[in-house]
């Protein structure tokens, strides 16, 4: 209904799908976050792990001004040399043999999906073109992501789900070996889920499931989105198992606050996707590639991924001792490198309601869990500063526990 003359809409004109913290922030500083008001928070969310090289990061921020002041976008109609630079960078550091340029990583894990179907396809297998998926994955918010996700809290009211996707329990690699079919084109997994309540596949189970793959001529498609771009210590997380996939997906890190992402296929697996058969209008375009080259010119560096590897132990061994020290709140560590946090004994949005009220933020995942993913260039005195605020909450939220309730 249109508003009458001269009415005033005094609500906020965002549509509110997302429940948003009352925060605002008008700046930022390596790891750290600085309100409208000037309170300073320590970033432990990281932009849900978009930001790698932290904030306002000097490279970055140079390479995206030198940039923007030539050009940002030209369209896919004609070449684009720092594209073709980036991918052949990350070819040589990867799997891969070519690489497509998206804006996001639900972009990203869309084309990997048609890369899939499509390799079956152009071999003369059309009916080839489902793919088996683990229940809490989280690929994305398109109507296919999603239902390769199944996760029903993301498919209610929005029709049918896309067909395509056979979900089983995570890690459970007979469920895997029940499921695949006729029509199976492949495995869709993260090697760590995020969304999902940060539970790993370990390398053993990532080697079998690349058997699988071999056995039955299936092809086997990442998702790195949130566990790549260096954030477990390896450039990619599936490089601790030593397995290699035919297709991934990333986005998140890659492009360090730039919208950016890309999925990566081998020749064989990409064969399929010919002139006219994908495309974007902004994917890869000039501005994005100058991000996507500035940060891989810092996380590719063996330095720098030993400094991730490093932080990683130091902050899961001082979240052990916080889980001894709180074991009314903490139930139990988990996760990867830089994408680590804990399941809590009490509801994880208390645990980070707490945490903001020390000036740390965390954000949530499933299974009660409460996630840490700061910025890969955190420093040791940065993690211990965290821990702190970390302890204090937990001592506050034991307070709330053990505290009489009101006559």
């Amino acid at each position: 209904m249109a508003k009458a003359h001269g009415e005033t809409n005094t609500a906020s004109a965002m549509m509110p799908t997302y429940a948003r913290a009352d925060l605002a922030f008008e700046r930022g500083e390596g790891a750290w976050l600085i309100t409208t008001t000037g309170e300073r928070y320590l970033d432990f969310v990281a932009g849900v792990a978009v930001m790698s090289l932290g904030h306002s990061h000097p490279h970055l921020v140079e390479a995206i001004k030198t940039q923007a002041e030539k050009l940002c976008h030209t369209s896919n109609l004609f070449r684009i040399p720092a594209g073709e630079r980036l991918a052949k960078r990350l070819t040589d550091l990867t799997f891969a043999d070519m690489v497509f340029f998206t804006n996001s990583g639900a972009e990203a894990l869309e084309c990997a999906i048609k890369t899939a179907r499509k390799y079956h396809a152009a071999s003369g297998h059309p009916e080839r073109y489902r793919l088996i998926t683990f229940e809490g994955a989280f690929h994305g918010r398109t109507l296919a992501t999603i239902a390769a996700g199944g996760q029903q809290k993301y498919l209610e009211g929005f029709g049918p789900a896309t067909p395509g996707f056979d979900q089983v329990p995570f890690g459970d690699l007979e469920a895997v070996k029940a499921a695949i079919g006729p029509e199976t084109a492949g495995i869709l997994f993260e090697p760590v889920q995020g969304e999902g309540g940060l539970r790993s596949l370990s390398p053993a189970d990532m080697r079998e499931l690349r058997a699988l793959c071999d056995e039955h001529g299936l092809l086997m498609v990442l998702d790195e989105v949130q566990c790549g771009t260096g954030r477990t210590g390896k450039l990619f997380a599936h490089e601790w198992s030593g397995i290699t996939p035919d297709i991934m997906a990333i986005a998140k890190g890659i492009g360090g606050g730039f919208p950016l992402g890309a999925c990566l296929a081998t020749a064989e697996a990409g064969k399929g996707m010919v002139a006219g058969t994908h495309g974007s209008t902004y994917g890869g375009n000039p501005l994005a590639m100058a991000a996507g080259n500035a940060v891989l010119d810092i996380v590719a560096n063996e330095e720098f991924l030993a400094h991730v590897r490093q932080m990683s132990l130091l902050f899961r061994q001082r979240l052990a001792e916080m889980k001894d020290r709180h074991p009314a709140i903490i139930e139990d560590v988990r996760g990867e490198g830089l994408l680590t946090g804990f399941k809590a004994r009490v509801p994880n949005t208390d645990v980070i309601a707490a945490l903001r009220g020390e000036h740390l933020l965390a954000v949530a995942a499933g299974h009660n869990v409460v996630r840490f993913l700061p910025p890969l260039i955190i420093s040791e005195a940065e993690v211990q500063m965290a821990m702190r605020s970390l302890d204090a909450a937990c001592s506050k939220l034991e307070a709330a526990l053990t505290k009489p309730a009101a006559e």
